[in-house]
Parts: C-alpha cells; structure tokens; sequence
C-alpha cells in the first residue's frame, strides 16, 4: 500500500491517494529516497494533492535523504503557488537543505523574483542566514546571478527586508565589492545607497 500511495502522489492522482488513506495507509511514508508522498506531489507540481494531503495532517517539513522537503524544492524551483500552501500550512523556514541554506538562498540564487518577495513578506524567513559556503542570499543573488534585472529585483527586496549590506563572504569579500568586481552597476548603486561601504 505504501508504494501505491507514493506513486499515487507523485502523479496527482488525489483520489487514490484519498483511498489510500482511508485504508490506513502511511500519509507521512517514505520512498527508497525518503520522499514523502507531498514531497513527490511537489516534485510534480500537483498542487491540488499537495493541499489535500496538508489538510490530511502531512508533515511538511519532513526532509528527504538530500535534505530537501516541500519548501526547499518548491522554492528552488520557483513554485510560487506551491510555496505559498506551504506557508500558509506553518512550513518550519528556519530548516536547511543540503548545502545549509535555507530557502530564500536558492531562491533568490535562481531569479525567483515573486517566491523571494513571498518569502520575505509572508514568512519569517532569516534574511541573513549563512549557508555551508558562508554565503547569505545577497551574496548569492550577486555572485551567481548575471546582474540582470530579476536578480536587481531580489537585491532590493533582501536591502528592503533588512539584508546586512556589509555582510561579507569566508574570505572578507563583501556584496559590494563583489558588484563591483562583476560591474554589476546597479546592484552596487543599491547597495551604497542601502549604506555599504566596502
């Protein structure tokens, strides 16, 4: 029953995933990967099994063999709807994937303007958490971004949301020097006009 429920869940097929559970099937039971079934619903972006499993008492903040769980991954990848149910479900933000970030860093890493600003307005996400890489959000928005206009976006919602502008990297590299080194124009005139120095 178990691998029926998770195959179930990972293809959107609510009503079976119903039935399953009203046979006493496990809703928070892992696969091979220590998916949960709303792991692998958000994994396939089926946003209605998604909500039925949350209101059917599924821990969302369980975390695979990657680390990963439903926010983690809907917020790497952009699921804007998906990351919304999550926080409206009380998803812990405070918990880290793999390379110690929490979700607003790959997030805001990848371009995902409106998940950052769901993040930072709807949540109370630690704008300046430091990852495995000694990296916050603000750094990465910088240093792997290619300065265009969605990674400028998330720049000035983390100042706006309180990103410590002089927070720098492991080797003492600060964000503003970072756009600079990258002629990042203006993400640095954001950055000094949010007070940067260095």
């Amino acid at each position: 029953m178990t691998h029926k429920l998770l195959q179930a869940a990972k293809n959107g097929e609510t009503s079976v995933v119903k039935d399953l559970l009203e046979r006493g099937a496990d809703i928070n039971a892992r696969d091979a990967a220590g998916r949960t079934p709303v792991l692998l619903a958000a994994h396939g972006s089926h946003i209605e099994t998604i909500h039925f499993l949350i209101e059917a008492g599924a821990d969302v903040n369980l975390r695979d063999d990657r680390n990963d769980n439903p926010l983690l991954h809907a917020a790497a990848a952009g699921k804007l709807a998906i990351v919304k149910l999550l926080l409206d479900a009380g998803a812990d933000t405070r918990l880290t994937n793999r390379y110690g970030g929490v979700s607003l860093i790959p997030a805001s890493e990848r371009g995902h303007v409106e998940v950052v600003k769901e993040l930072l307005t709807r949540s109370d996400v630690n704008v300046n958490h430091i990852n495995n890489l000694g990296w916050t959000a603000l750094l990465e928005a910088i240093i792997l971004s290619d300065g265009g206009e969605d990674h400028q976006k998330i720049v000035a919602l983390l100042i706006e949301h309180g990103a410590d502008v002089e927070l720098a990297d492991r080797e003492g590299v600060t964000p503003l020097s970072h756009a600079r080194s990258r002629r990042y124009q203006e993400m640095e005139r954001m950055l000094v006009n949010a007070g940067a120095t260095r």
